[in-house]
């Protein structure tokens, strides 16, 4: 009892300086992300896949050799700085930043500076419109549209065409696909769902030819 007291004692007589006190500022700190680690690939983001034709920016974090601005040929491919030729077409963007983070890794000691691949201008997205339509030519839609916008920019079905026998010829796999399209039933009065899901509305891909008999 008499130790018990002693202890009591002495702690009621330390000065309030030398206990704990609660940090004021505490409650505002905010828990900050670990930073980025160099030689990251940009997140999934993009889902636009490249195409022969289109003008790539290829960026290399502080690295002012390693800047580029490059048209990827028609065979797919690219020739860059310390990497050599590679092979782009049907990829992502951030695939093509691992492509060439990974044959980079050579050139350095520690990790690989950041990558950043941008499409800057789509040109691959190129498709044709012929037939009896109002003008008919080859279009360059810089995103990825349907059917009804490829007709959209061709001016519209010119009079007497047969919308129910739209012909899409598409190159798939190294050969030669038809794919059909009625798209009669949009134009009349009271297309409901139903004509929209018997209209066979496709997406266009790089070198369509879409024909309108």
């Amino acid at each position: 009892m008499v130790t018990f007291a002693i202890s009591a004692a002495t702690q009621a007589q330390v000065p309030a300086s030398d206990q704990p006190q609660p940090d004021p500022q505490a409650s505002s700190r905010v828990s900050l992300p670990p930073p980025v680690q160099r030689g990251t690939p940009t997140p999934s983001v993009s889902a636009y896949k490249i195409n022969p034709g289109d003008e790539l920016e290829i960026y290399v974090w502080g690295e002012e050799r390693l800047q580029r601005e490059l048209r990827v040929l028609p065979d797919g491919t690219i020739a860059f700085p310390l990497v050599g030729q590679l092979r782009v077409q049907g990829q992502l963007p951030q695939d093509v930043e691992k492509q060439v983070a990974d044959r980079l890794k050579g050139q350095y000691r520690g990790d690989v500076p950041s990558i950043t691949v941008s499409v800057k201008n789509p040109a691959g997205m190129q498709f044709s419109v012929m037939g009896k339509v109002r003008s008919p030519g080859s279009y360059v839609a810089g995103r990825y549209i349907n059917l009804l916008d490829a007709l959209s920019l061709a001016g519209g079905p010119a009079e007497f065409a047969n919308l129910d026998s739209v012909l899409i010829i598409r190159q798939q796999d190294g050969r030669l696909v038809t794919l059909r399209a009625k798209l009669g039933g949009l134009f009349k009065p009271g297309a409901d769902a139903g004509d929209v899901n018997r209209a066979g509305i496709v997406r266009i891909e790089p070198g369509d030819v879409m024909i309108v008999p």
